[in-house]
């Protein structure tokens, strides 16, 4: 008898997984024919690239397409128009997939292999978040038609979020509490390879420093004047000795964003816009405290007046090994791609115009990179951090650029504007796609990712903004 049911159990276990294998090879057929539906629909933001909190084409362009594969919409949610959430389907679990879309100012570059920008400082997608929600927006219409035809239970999400770079869109989103009945959050990003680990981040708080003196004639009457520019320049002095007593993970980067108009004006405005990262957002918050200090130092001591306004706030991102290593094998398991012989001429041509040290081999698209834990963050900052200490959290990043190819350069533009970005953007939303599949076949894995999420942040975690009440600054890029 015991045999039997052994018997039983060893043939429903192979039907299942014949199965998932089944609807796995159907995902990535379905994909595959619509690639160039979504190569279109990126390019179309890739061409129009727009900032942050200003992506009125780029969102209704994603949302329509959502809304004619059958989701349901709310848009300008959080007090943002250009946020919104798309849903299909019922019941739990709920899977969510972000979607960023907004450009970046001044990296304007056509999809050519040298320097020449399409408008003269204009704006660039040098970070390839055309390609981030075109992809995400793949993955969960084919998602979607998944749980259609399997009749699965469940709703996927596609959270469609504004101003990544530097306006903390998520942030907003994060405390309307926006993400509280999702079960697992998922994510990618472009970038010069496959990979998909247990990442962090660095938490990043910012404020622009304005100070207000009184104007005079720098040379006739000079003692009736109080510069602000004084002001801007004690503080930056007084913040670069506290440089030698900060943990030396602390980043803390400015511009002077406005001095003055003229030598023989004591300036009576001046203004300097700081960010302060650190691995850990508790960190990142008492270095910021600390900066406060010296601006109101610097004041007091020339005599001016100060006040800041805080631009956005992000917490580190809170790694979730069980749900990296969900991405990692899908990933893994789809391996990379090649280039056509079109391609790696446009690569070669590429890698030419990169510094030394950042040139490498380009059959890295080919491969996909060991799985890591990273606990403590490095380099850059995001607003998925917030998300990933309220729902658990993970994602990849495929070679969306020629391999070496860093952020933010007209290289990254260029590279996304083309065939070897699309390339990698389809490998991300099959990932997206076969992942959330398999978080819905195997609802223990959620569990265990929310088990691991509560370990990580603590009994006692309660989230609270680190850009405080403020409302979304929809004119930061104005």
């Amino acid at each position: 008898m015991d045999f039997t049911k052994s018997i039983i159990a060893s043939i429903s276990i192979l039907i299942q997984f014949s199965s998932s294998c089944v609807a796995q090879k159907s995902v990535i057929e379905q994909l595959d024919q619509q690639k160039d539906k979504y190569a279109d629909i990126a390019h179309q933001i890739w061409s129009n690239p727009e900032l942050g909190y200003q992506e009125t084409q780029s969102s209704e362009l994603l949302k329509s397409t959502l809304v004619e594969a059958g989701f349901t919409l709310e848009s300008g949610v959080a007090n943002i128009p250009t946020a919104f959430i798309a849903s299909y389907g019922a019941g739990e679990p709920v899977i969510g997939i972000l979607a960023e879309y907004d450009a970046l100012p001044g990296i304007s570059q056509d999809a050519v292999p040298e320097r020449k920008e399409v408008i003269t400082g204009g704006n660039g997608h040098a970070c390839g978040h055309h390609l981030f929600g075109a992809a995400s927006t793949a993955a969960a219409i084919s998602t979607a038609q998944w749980l259609k035809e399997s009749g699965q239970s469940g709703t996927i999400r596609l959270i469609g979020t504004p101003a990544e770079e530097g306006g903390a869109g998520k942030v907003y989103m994060v405390r309307a509490g926006l993400f509280d009945d999702i079960d697992a959050m998922l994510h990618w990003h472009p970038g010069n390879q496959n990979s998909a680990g247990a990442y962090s981040s660095l938490a990043n708080k910012s404020a622009k420093f304005r100070f207000y003196g009184v104007a005079s004639h720098a040379a006739v009457a000079p003692q009736n004047g109080r510069s602000a520019l004084d002001g801007v320049e004690a503080m930056n002095y007084m913040v670069n000795l506290m440089r030698e007593h900060v943990s030396s993970d602390s980043r803390i980067h400015y511009v002077i964003t406005s001095g003055g108009e003229a030598p023989n004006v004591v300036p009576e405005f001046a203004e300097v816009f700081y960010y302060v990262r650190h691995p850990y957002m508790d960190m990142a918050r008492e270095t910021f405290d600390r900066v406060v200090k010296a601006a109101e130092g610097a004041a007091q001591g020339t005599g001016t007046r100060m006040e800041y306004e805080i631009i956005h706030g992000v917490y580190n991102l809170m790694p979730n090994e069980t749900l990296a290593r969900v991405v990692h094998n899908n990933l893994n398991e789809l391996g990379g791609f090649s280039y056509t012989e079109e391609e790696l001429e446009f690569a070669e041509k590429i890698k030419e115009t990169l510094p030394k040290r950042s040139k490498t081999n380009l059959g890295k698209t080919k491969t996909v990179a060991p799985f890591r834990v990273v606990e403590k963050g490095a380099g850059g900052s995001t607003d998925v951090g917030d998300v990933s200490w309220v729902v658990p959290t993970a994602g990849l990043s495929t070679a969306t650029w020629v391999p070496g190819t860093s952020p933010h350069t007209w290289q990254a533009v260029a590279a996304g504007g083309m065939s070897i970005g699309h390339k990698g953007m389809m490998l991300a939303a099959k990932t997206l796609t076969l992942s959330a599949i398999d978080l819905y076949q195997n609802p223990e894995l959620i569990n265990k990712a929310s088990q691991e999420l509560k370990r990580r942040v603590g009994a006692d975690f309660s989230y609270q903004a680190l850009l405080g009440d403020r409302e979304p600054p929809l004119d930061y890029r104005k």
